[in-house]
C-alpha cells in the first residue's frame, strides 16, 4: 500500500505543478511538422527555413536572425572534405547551438552539418507534435545523406541529443565516433519515468516568457516525455554493449539537469576505446584513476564564475549572443526572491539554482576552456 500511496502522492505533485498557458497562438502548435526526407541537405535547409518563416511565433523584431538561430545549417572546408560530422541539438535548444564549434571544426577540415529536431525552431507547442520516431529517423536519414560526401562520419550531440546520436551510433557501426556534451543518459530528476502518464493529463509543465531565440523556456508535458524516452533508450543500449568507438564527452559537476557522477561512472565502464576523452568542469573526482578524464575548475573567481552549466561549454567567450559580452544574459537563474543588479558588471555566473550570500548569479552561457575543448576534439578525432 505505501509504494501506491507514494505513486500517487508523486503523481499529484507533479500535477499541480503543471501550468496553464494564457490563450495565445504561441501555445497552440502548429497543424503538423515540417518535411525532413529531403533528398539532399541543401533542399532540406531551404524548407526547413521556409517553414520556420512561416510558423514561428516571432519574439522580436529581427525575423532574420531568428530564422537563422533556429534553421539547420552546413559549414564546409575550403578543400573537398573527407570527414564529415551532423550535430544534434538538445530538447528546447536549436542547430545553432553548435555554430562555434563548428566554424572551428570546418576551418580544420570538417564537413559539419546540425540539423534541426522536429517540433523545434518555430513555438514551444510544436513540441507536442513529433514522435520519438520522427527524432530518430531524421538522424537515419541525415547520417545517410552525409555519408553519401564523405568516408568517415562522426555524430555530435547536446543533452537530448546525446542520447539520439548515441543510441543510433549504438546500432551503426559504420559510424566512427561521438563528440557528446552533456549528454542526457541520466537525469538528476527522479520522478522523470512518470512523464508519459503526464502527457496524457496535462499539456504543459513549465510555461515561462519567451525571451531567448535560439531556446525554448517553455516545456509540453510531451516533450519531457520525449527526453524520458530517449533516456530508457540509451540506458538500455549501454546496459546491452559497450561502445569501443572513439567518444568524447563534457560534464559539469555542478549540472543541474543531469547526474554527473552516474555519467562518469558509465563512460569508465561502458566507453572503452584508449582514444577517448570525458572532461569534467569541476572538483577532481575522490579515487580517479583514468587518465582518459581531465578535470579542469569551475571555480573561476577572476572571471566571477562559481559553477559551469548544462550548456555553457558549447560556446566561446566572443559568442556574439551568449558570450561574456553577448546580447542576451539570463538572469533568470533559480535565484528567487534576490534582486537583479543594476550594474552587470557585478553579476556573477554559474549553473541553474546556484546560491551564494552576497552574490547574484546568471546563468553561465560560455566555456572559458573553449581552445581546451577544441583540442580535445582534436585529439579524439585524430587518425589512429
Amino acid at each position: 500500500m505505501l509504494p501506491r500511496l507514494c505513486l500517487l502522492v508523486s503523481c499529484l505533485v507533479l500535477i499541480a505543478s503543471c501550468a496553464v498557458p494564457p490563450d495565445s497562438p504561441r501555445f497552440e502548435p502548429s497543424a503538423d511538422l515540417p518535411p525532413f526526407e529531403q533528398d539532399s541537405f541543401a533542399d532540406y535547409v531551404r524548407e526547413n527555413r521556409a517553414w520556420i518563416s512561416e510558423h514561428r511565433a516571432f519574439i522580436s523584431d529581427d525575423r532574420d536572425l531568428e530564422i537563422d538561430m533556429n534553421a539547420p545549417f552546413e559549414m564546409r572546408p575550403e578543400t573537398a572534405p573527407k570527414r564529415g560530422i551532423l550535430f544534434v541539438h538538445g530538447l528546447g535548444s536549436s542547430p545553432w547551438y553548435f555554430s562555434d564549434i563548428a566554424t572551428a571544426m570546418a576551418k580544420d577540415g570538417w564537413l559539419v552539418r546540425s540539423i534541426l529536431l522536429p517540433g523545434h525552431g518555430t513555438k514551444s507547442a510544436d513540441l507536442m507534435l513529433p514522435y520519438l520516431d520522427d527524432w530518430e529517423k531524421i538522424i537515419a536519414h541525415q547520417t545517410t545523406l552525409l555519408k553519401n560526401e564523405v568516408g568517415e562520419v562522426w555524430l555530435g550531440g547536446f543533452s537530448t541529443g546525446g542520447n539520439l546520436v548515441t543510441s543510433y551510433a549504438a546500432h551503426d557501426p559504420d559510424v566512427n565516433g561521438l563528440l557528446l556534451f552533456s549528454p542526457g543518459f541520466y537525469p538528476s530528476n527522479g520522478y522523470l519515468f512518470l512523464a508519459p502518464a503526464i502527457s496524457y493529463l496535462w499539456d504543459w509543465v513549465d510555461i515561462d516568457t519567451e525571451d531567448n531565440i535560439p531556446n525554448y523556456q517553455s516545456l509540453p508535458s510531451h516533450g519531457a516525455s520525449l527526453y524520458y524516452q530517449t533516456v530508457s533508450k540509451v540506458q538500455d543500449d549501454l546496459t546491452r554493449a559497450d561502445f569501443n568507438r572513439p567518444v568524447l564527452i563534457t560534464m559539469s559537476q555542478h549540472d543541474s539537469v543531469l547526474d554527473p557522477v552516474a555519467t562518469l561512472d558509465a563512460f569508465q565502464s561502458r566507453f572503452t576505446n584508449p582514444r577517448s576523452r570525458f572532461v569534467w568542469y569541476g572538483e577532481t573526482p575522490p579515487n580517479l584513476d583514468d587518465t582518459r578524464v581531465t578535470a579542469l575548475s569551475s571555480n573561476l573567481l577572476d572571471d566571477r564564475i562559481s559553477t559551469f552549466s548544462h550548456m555553457n561549454v558549447l560556446f566561446t567567450p566572443e559568442n556574439p549572443y551568449y558570450g561574456r559580452r553577448g546580447s542576451h544574459i539570463m538572469f533568470e537563474n533559480g535565484q528567487e526572491g534576490i534582486p537583479v543588479p543594476e550594474d552587470s558588471e557585478t553579476l556573477w555566473f554559474g549553473a541553474w539554482g546556484q546560491i551564494t550570500p552576497g552574490k547574484y548569479h546568471a546563468r553561465l552561457t560560455w566555456n572559458p576552456y573553449f581552445n581546451n575543448l577544441l583540442a580535445d576534439i582534436r585529439t579524439v578525432t585524430s587518425q589512429p
